[in-house]
């Protein structure tokens, strides 16, 4: 719905929660979709040229400026604007995008003559601006302006079905990335992905999946090729600590189940593929608890 509308958006979340695809979406399922989509990161820019970098500036304007430069809203008119880490600009260039805001208008760097603006705004933060504007750090006719259209990025421990669903999608993007034929995740991995709490959310999951991809040479994801804090668990503080033995019977019931999963419950193909004998097969099953039936 607000797609198709011309209505300023803020987007909020955690970094990592994807909010850069959700303003993409946003641009691409709009009217000025054919238009220009800039996107300019204000938490990379020095607070001494960010004014001329959104604004552009005239020949002369300071020590360097040779020539004019058109600034990211003249490159961006008749299109969409994203303003990532909006929270992190000074209060002068806040006064300026203000006016843009209100009165579709702007000058440049050193310049008099005010150009008018027909942009729309998708700014995004980590911040909480709540707590900016009460440190005066941020305006709050600003921030009202910006929050015309809010939308929340949840982090992606709040969102643990998607886990799944995008891990399916990073393993397919990398698996073809690097040529390999890697169709799955074992069931322990699975279970580590989804105990695992995600500082980092998609970021983190995504480098996560491509690090897997990369070590793989099989066609089957195990667990220990996913990184070291999610088999551990020492700092995501979710998994227990394994003794060698423990670590030994999980990779034996882990490596039984998926022999067993490839021959449909077939226990003398799955001693096969381990290369061990049916009889030392059966007695690790049912040592471990493992019924064939369930295969088949």
């Amino acid at each position: 719905q607000v797609c198709k509308s011309n209505a300023t958006v803020l987007i909020r979340g955690e970094s990592g929660t994807g909010k850069e695809l959700a303003a993409n979406s946003i641009h691409y399922n709009s009217n000025r979709s054919k238009q220009p989509f800039v996107k300019v990161n204000c938490a990379a820019l020095p607070s001494n040229l960010i004014e001329s970098e959104l604004f552009g500036h005239e020949k002369g304007a300071f020590t360097g400026a040779i020539k004019q430069k058109l600034g990211k809203f003249e490159l961006a008119n008749k299109g969409t604007i994203f303003l990532d880490e909006i929270g992190s600009i000074g209060i002068d260039v806040q006064v300026k995008l203000m006016r843009v805001l209100q009165e579709k208008e702007f000058e440049r760097v050193g310049g008099y003559k005010s150009i008018k603006s027909d942009v729309r705004i998708i700014a995004a933060t980590n911040k909480n601006l709540e707590k900016a504007i009460e440190e005066e750090a941020f305006r709050d006719d600003l921030y009202y302006r910006l929050n015309v259209f809010p939308i929340y990025m949840p982090p992606l421990r709040e969102r643990k079905t998607d886990i799944l669903l995008l891990s399916d999608y990073f393993l397919e993007k990398y698996a073809k990335e690097n040529n390999k034929d890697i169709k799955r995740f074992s069931t322990p991995a699975i279970d580590m992905l989804m105990d695992y709490h995600w500082p980092g959310n998609v970021r983190e999951l995504e480098n996560c999946i491509e690090r897997a991809v990369l070590l793989c040479e099989e066609g089957v994801i195990h667990s220990y090729y996913l990184p070291p804090t999610l088999q551990t668990g020492t700092e995501s503080d979710t998994l227990p600590a394994l003794s060698l033995e423990d670590a030994v019977v999980t990779l034996e019931k882990e490596m039984i189940i998926d022999a067993l999963k490839n021959t449909r419950g077939n226990s003398a193909m799955a001693a096969q593929i381990l290369n061990t004998t049916t009889r030392k097969f059966s007695y690790k099953a049912q040592k471990y608890g493992i019924d064939y039936h369930k295969f088949r």
